[in-house]
């Protein structure tokens, strides 16, 4: 049985031959088995954004091939890895179309990947489909399916699109730090709407989070980035027993520094 998600010493390389060149991922490996939910946490410049956009194809790595459930997708557009991949971004603004209603944005997000038509409306019986859908947020918003998604709140907004992002049960869910932009109130909730989608749909997850504790929370197993690889991981009970305190120290034994607010930006 193959693995649902496999980086293979990816390496990418921004501006390269300039100044300004920099190895942001370095023989970068990580397997992921169908079901884990893996929480990624590291500095600013640690790579972590730039593994997703890898993996979703947003340019080209440089080296290394990705396999997504057995399926190499190395060299596929993004538009062509949309029907393997979901993902919410950390801007509750990217995602959704506000000028749509509710209901259109799910439309579109059950068209993925099929033959597009010029309708992005939606029938009595996919509106009750949606409806279901909906009550699984708990924010009341199946009884506003006509109402346009751009009158939302940011956190309305984001638990619209990480259900649309899930809604064809994607091979692999990447969660962008999600919940970076919300209030912490709102923050939590996303985050708990986000464990029970993965959990009901058995969804393979990956999330980039600067909280430590969300990180720990979260997911069975957690990674660890410093400047382009993996520096350190802890799964099952090792995972459940990580306190904030033992991972700033862990980092500090990895990579031979402090974990320093302005180089981490790091939540406890």
């Amino acid at each position: 049985m193959c693995a649902m998600l496999e980086l293979r010493n990816i390496n990418k390389t921004f501006n390269a031959g300039t100044i300004n060149e920099k190895h942001v991922l370095k023989d970068l490996n990580l397997t992921m088995e169908e079901g884990d939910f893996v929480t990624v946490i590291g500095g600013n410049g640690a790579g972590k954004s730039t593994m997703l956009n890898a993996i979703a194809g947003v340019w080209p790595v440089d080296s290394g091939a990705i396999l997504v459930d057995g399926k190499n997708i190395t060299g596929l557009p993004d538009y062509k890895r949309a029907p393997y991949i979901g993902r919410v971004f950390q801007d509750p603004m990217m995602g959704t179309a506000p000028d749509l209603q509710i209901g259109e944005n799910l439309a579109l997000a059950a068209r993925r990947g099929k033959s597009r038509t010029l309708r992005w409306g939606f029938t009595k019986k996919e509106a009750q489909d949606y409806k279901e859908s909906l009550k699984i947020l708990g924010l009341g918003l199946e009884e506003r399916i006509t109402q346009k998604v751009g009158l939302l709140s940011g956190g309305q907004r984001q638990a619209v699109t990480l259900l649309m992002a899930s809604y064809q049960n994607p091979k692999l869910l990447l969660l962008d730090e999600h919940t970076a932009a919300l209030d912490p109130k709102t923050a939590k909730k996303v985050l708990e709407i986000t464990k029970q989608i993965v959990a009901d749909q058995h969804l393979t997850a990956l999330m980039v989070t600067h909280n430590m504790k969300d990180a720990i929370a979260t997911g069975n197993r957690l990674i660890m980035m410093y400047e382009g690889r993996i520096i350190f991981e802890a799964s099952g009970e090792d995972k459940k027993k990580l306190t904030v305190d033992e991972l700033m120290r862990k980092f500090s034994e990895v990579a031979g520094e402090e974990f320093s607010n302005d180089q981490a930006l790091l939540t406890r």
